[in-house]
């Protein structure tokens, strides 16, 4: 085949595919139909949440004062503005008597005696002279009930074996406890004594035997 037919016959594949192209556009079967959109993916599985501890909440805003922009903590009250607390109540005085009941003992010949010794006053007991100086009793806010008095005792015979003249000598001085007699007694070979009671003496209390002035 030579050149000039070669040529020709590239022309009639031109024209002959131009001439197919022509008749596909031509055709109603050959016409773009539009396809429906792809369907949506699935969105993707939510994963539970990992152990991480809520956002701490902000603490609220604080007033602001237009004066001097400090915090205005009206609200919550101004605790130094309490003062201080109150100071304790002051404990109640132990109320006193003005008469003591006590008893005595003759360890010789174990006779005992109760009788009433008025605050201030001296009182003979054979050869004892007991002065009460003061008798109380707990207050009211104390847990435990007890009669205390305070007296001095002085040894004081009436007459002396030699003849001689009576002189005094003393043997106890403190406080006496009813309730609790062993706590600070009276230490004498012969005698013994300790408190009963405090009390208001009668205004006509006879002088017991054996107790005088």
């Amino acid at each position: 085949m030579t050149r000039n037919q070669g040529l020709i016959v590239g022309l009639a594949l031109l024209a002959s595919a131009a001439g197919a192209g022509l008749s596909l556009a031509q055709d109603p079967s050959n016409t773009v139909v539009a396809l429906p959109p792809p369907e949506a993916a699935p969105p993707p599985p939510v994963l539970p949440a990992a152990n991480v501890p809520p956002p701490e909440a902000s603490a609220p805003p604080v007033a602001m004062n237009s004066e001097d922009d400090k915090p205005d903590r009206s609200a919550k009250g101004n605790e130094t503005d309490a003062g201080p607390p109150p100071p304790p109540p002051a404990p109640l005085k132990r109320p006193r008597y003005t008469a003591a009941v006590l008893q005595a003992l003759d360890k010789v010949t174990a006779e005992t005696l109760r009788f009433e010794a008025k605050v201030g006053e001296p009182v003979r007991y054979k050869d004892l002279v007991i002065t009460v100086h003061a008798c109380e009793t707990n207050a009211a806010d104390e847990v435990s009930s007890e009669s205390t008095a305070h007296m001095d005792v002085q040894y004081q015979p009436d007459v002396l074996p030699t003849g001689a003249a009576r002189t005094a000598r003393q043997i106890y001085r403190g406080w006496m406890f009813a309730n609790s007699p062993g706590l600070h007694p009276l230490q004498h070979p012969i005698y013994d004594l300790w408190v009963i009671a405090c009390k208001t003496p009668s205004p006509a209390a006879p002088t017991p035997a054996g107790a005088s002035l």
